[in-house]
């Protein structure tokens, strides 16, 4: 293992420790987290290595980024589960010809 792959399995090993933190009710929707600095001290690693993590919890679903206003727990996991799927399935739709819009009258139809 070369020193990147190191790098990007703790990356994906403190989004793994903030993801458990959630799912544990430690940080609750609403509540905000520590600054990314303070995470990466407290976790013994790089900032970037935390601000890597904490970008790749936002494409999920579970946290939500704002400058000056810090970071905030948006979601659960099973919420972030789900938005996955979704953008699997946004993707899939467009390999297939599909639009955005036409995907949501599909979804509205079996829902």
């Amino acid at each position: 293992m070369n020193k990147e792959d190191g790098a990007e399995l703790l990356y994906l090993q403190v989004a793994a420790q903030i993801r458990r933190a959630i799912a544990d009710g430690e940080a609750k929707p609403g509540e905000r987290l520590p600054p990314a600095r303070d995470l990466a001290t407290v976790l013994g690693v790089n900032t970037n290595t935390v601000l890597r993590s904490l970008r790749l919890l936002q494409d999920e679903g579970l946290l939500e980024l704002r400058r000056r206003r810090g970071i905030t727990v948006a979601g659960t996991p099973e919420r972030g589960a789900v938005i996955q799927k979704v953008r699997e399935l946004v993707e899939f739709a467009r390999t297939q010809g599909y639009a955005v819009d036409e995907l949501v009258a599909m979804i509205e139809d079996v829902a």
